[in-house]
């Protein structure tokens, strides 16, 4: 299957915390970044999802936030450091492609908050996800 998500993130599942509904899944990722994803118990079940179970975790460029630096006090888990490789700043939009360790990530913000940011190819950025907004592929 194709998809058009371009962030696909090849990991490891470390953890499953299962609720009554949703359920936590840890992911140790190839470049050695844990990730939370936060997905429906069903989808846990159907995947079979398990300590050692290899996944891709995917994100939307449209769900990915940045900060020029760290963040505290915030309820978002994921925040993965990268250098900016590539920004496209468009009319209203922006999109900035970032390097992580084992891998790269695309953000699409507007246009405003790049300008606010400072961005420039070769800064250094933090990339915030929301547990709720990654999805799990099986490998």
């Amino acid at each position: 299957m194709t998809l058009s998500i371009r962030n696909q993130l090849p990991g490891t599942v470390t953890e499953v915390h299962p609720g009554e509904v949703m359920a936590t899944v840890r992911i140790r990722l190839d470049g050695g970044q844990d990730l939370m994803a936060a997905i429906t118990l069903e989808a846990v079940e159907q995947l079979g999802l398990a300590p050692d179970s290899r996944v891709r975790a995917l994100v939307k460029s449209t769900e990915i936030a940045l900060a020029s630096r760290g963040v505290e006090g915030l309820s978002i888990r994921n925040q993965l450091p990268g250098a900016i490789v590539q920004l496209v700043q468009g009319g209203a939009m922006a999109s900035v492609k970032i390097s992580v360790p084992g891998g790269e990530l695309t953000a699409v913000i507007t246009r405003d908050a790049a300008e606010d940011l400072g961005l420039f190819v070769g800064g250094d950025v933090i990339a915030l996800i929301k547990s709720t907004e990654v999805s799990l592929a099986t490998a």
